[in-house]
């Protein structure tokens, strides 16, 4: 049997933290005069009390975790978080049910995005303090499984990735030294962001919650409009910046924190992340120009084009314009961009570029072998090797991706929903991005109106896609419980 006290301990540390974390809006609730401090209060006590009895009655003295210790550990901790961060959203008077609250939670901390909460703008701060916070937190802990946790747990060609030793059974202290470095580079650039955000006329606290929202590439608003109501070409630049730096690898921000200076430009899923984000820009900008026949002037296009479309392809949903009303062709390339996200070991979410490379250089290495039997052709990355076990890996990943996309369509569907909700609020919910398309939930909706199981189906899915579907699935074989 596995040892499930490291597992039930370190949850209780997560849910301690998750509890403090809610301080912060229960101050800023006290500040506005408005009663749902007692909400942050009770939920925050419940949550801290849980914590430290898992905590206090788990102690080992064990210094890390074993690889099955780790699987587990990863599912029921993103799990659990979701769980008690839905408490404020079911306490508060939103007239939400606990499947939406769950829904809420699960948007924020996986970053995803979407939302049934409507009538942003008249919420209280502690509540809309409360969705940027967990995105704020989610962020991290998906940079922090992305460099520390997949790479040891060899999953999905993530081993590619692994920056330190490979002892497995010292994972834990290892993640916690690697979580230090990446808090630290992520924190810098929040202030950066708030500060940047301030400086171009947003109001200090949307300042903040944006910053918080725009770094971990995540997408929560203090608006309906989302940045489209501030109708500010500056804060559109300092959003499309920082959604960037949130999508790039902070493994590169490690080495240079750690003095080894490393242009991005080397990376090859950066530049292929530019080229692709590049491209839609430019096929939109062209058709936007063909098509639009209101008037508008090419730099509004552009600009419109640029800011929605660098938004779904970091997988931050940001919107600032209806774009499902630009045509067949718009709603194509955003259905596209919807499953190819930003760069493996960032908050982006998505297929990732670093696996749309290997396929495409794995690929590439197969048809010249066709053409000569006899020759040698390495497939590479980033000048390193790619292994077959790799590209086996990477393979397999998408295959899932694929699979999970086509059966929670089908699940969406079975609730009575029209094709374009079904297969974009997959998409939206595998991918992490927050927005689909359509009508419903699309950028002038919201998932409030769909059914309460749709809803769960879709938390199932934010979870799946965040986790990389392989370190939930293995807990499912029979294989893994046994000695």
């Amino acid at each position: 049997m596995i040892d499930i006290r490291p597992i039930l301990q370190a949850a209780g540390i997560l849910l301690a933290t998750l509890a403090v974390a809610m301080f912060p809006p229960m101050v800023a609730d006290l500040v506005e005069g408005n009663d749902d401090w007692q909400v942050f209060l009770g939920a925050g006590f419940l949550t801290l009390f849980v914590g430290m009895a898992l905590f206090l009655t788990n102690r080992t003295g064990a210094t890390g975790l074993t690889v099955r210790q780790a699987f587990l550990l990863t599912a029921v901790a993103w799990a659990a978080l979701c769980a008690f961060a839905a408490l404020p959203f079911a306490f508060a008077d939103l007239g939400l049910d606990y499947a939406d609250a769950l829904f809420e939670a699960t948007a924020g901390l996986t970053t995803t995005g979407a939302t049934v909460v409507t009538d942003l703008q008249s919420r209280s701060a502690g509540i809309l303090l409360w969705r940027a916070l967990l995105q704020w937190m989610g962020g991290i802990g998906i940079i922090v499984t992305a460099v520390a946790v997949l790479p040891m747990l060899r999953i999905a060609g993530m081993q590619l990735f692994g920056t330190e030793s490979s002892d497995q059974e010292k994972m834990l202290p290892r993640t916690v030294r690697i979580a230090a470095v990446i808090a630290t580079i992520y924190a810098v650039f929040s202030v950066l962001c708030f500060l940047s955000y301030w400086i171009a006329g947003m109001p200090a606290f949307d300042a903040l919650a944006h910053a918080m929202t725009t770094v971990s590439t995540a997408g929560f608003s203090t608006h309906d409009d989302s940045i489209g109501v501030y109708g500010s070409l500056g804060i559109e630049i300092v959003a499309m910046v920082f959604m960037v730096l949130g999508a790039l690898p902070f493994v590169i921000y490690m080495r240079m924190a750690r003095g080894r200076f490393v242009p991005l430009w080397r990376d090859v899923q950066v530049r292929l992340f530019a080229a692709v984000a590049a491209g839609a820009v430019a096929l939109l900008t062209l058709q936007r120009v063909l098509t639009a026949d209101d008037g508008t002037g090419f730099w509004t296009l552009l600009r419109e084009v640029a800011f929605n479309t660098i938004a779904i392809a970091t997988s931050t949903g940001y919107t600032t314009r209806d774009f499902s009303a630009w045509g067949g062709f718009a709603t194509a390339l955003f259905f596209i961009l919807l499953f190819l996200g930003g760069c493996t070991g960032s908050t982006a979410g998505g297929i990732k570029m670093f696996r749309v490379h290997v396929l495409a250089a794995t690929l590439y290495t197969q048809l010249r072998r066709l053409t000569q039997p006899h020759g040698v052709f390495v497939a590479h990355y980033n000048d390193v090797p790619i292994g077959d076990h790799v590209a086996q890996s990477v393979t397999t990943f998408l295959v899932i991706f694929v699979a999970g996309f086509f059966v929670l369509t089908a699940g969406l569907a079975a609730h009575d929903l029209d094709f374009i909700t079904s297969a974009s609020g997959a998409a939206a919910a595998l991918g992490n991005v927050g927005p689909g398309l359509g009508p419903v939930i699309g950028p002038s909706g919201n998932y409030a109106g769909l059914p309460d199981t749709a809803k769960l189906l879709l938390c199932v899915g934010m979870l799946m896609g965040r986790l990389e579907f392989f370190t939930i699935l293995v807990l499912l074989t029979p294989n893994f419980w046994r000695e």
